[in-house]
């Protein structure tokens, strides 16, 4: 009786530890949107690198990081290039769009936070692997919010034709939407430099270095393969 009764307790108190946490993993599902307006204060957060602060965040970031990479995916030659029927393209494109998103998801998160890392080591920098992965996480937002605003939007306008060669897609309006979809590249790019320079605490030009020697691989790969 007296050991069931300290299994019970147990139980118990498990359960409230359970739900000591839950608020605090809840307040992540809201603080790494507000990364889009309070960039500073977010990535600061950053610096508590214990492990229960690890555990609390990770699924935001899991979830963000995988929203902003099927926004990526979509804009890609392959998405534009289907050609397929309409009825076919609507039924295997979510499909296309969630796996190729957690393989490009993947890549960002694990090879780009490996290069975000090592540029900072380089520059004299002391955060974790994990800190540098959570970073381009975070940093990733703004693709994360054009998958729920810009992408309803172009698609509601052009319809499968923006996964088809040609259509009624090419033109000077698509150049407009491409041109924004860019702007949210651009914007996390400069939300990553913001992340550096807060988690770290350097200045401008210090934390620019960084992101620029991380961006050099990735960079020399992409005009690489436009060359080809």
């Amino acid at each position: 009786m007296a050991s069931r009764s300290g299994s019970t307790l147990r139980d118990v108190a498990s359960v409230a530890e359970s739900r000591r946490v839950s608020p605090l993993e809840r307040s992540w599902w809201l603080r790494a949107p507000a990364v889009l307006i309070a960039p500073r204060a977010v990535f600061a957060s950053l610096r508590d690198e214990s492990e229960e602060a690890v555990e609390i965040r990770q699924e935001a970031l899991t979830a963000l990081i995988g929203l902003s990479s099927i926004a990526a995916v979509l804009c890609t030659p392959v998405a534009r290039s289907f050609n397929m029927s309409p009825s076919d393209t609507i039924a295997l494109l979510p499909v296309w769009a969630f796996v190729g998103g957690a393989f490009y998801a993947l890549a960002v998160y694990w090879v780009g936070g490996g290069l975000l890392f090592g540029a900072a080591r380089r520059l004299g920098g002391l955060g974790s692997y994990r800190r540098a992965r959570s970073l381009v996480a975070l940093a990733s937002a703004p693709l994360a919010l054009a998958l729920f605003t810009l992408w309803p939007l172009r698609i509601a306008n052009y319809g499968v034709d923006l996964f088809r060669t040609g259509g009624s897609d090419w033109g000077p309006g698509d150049r407009i939407f491409g041109g924004l979809f860019y702007a949210a590249f651009g914007w996390s790019a400069l939300l990553l430099l913001i992340g550096v320079r807060a988690v770290h605490g350097w200045s401008w030009a210090r934390s620019t270095a960084t992101v620029a020697l991380a961006s050099a691989l990735p960079v020399l790969v992409m005009l690489g393969s436009r060359l080809h």
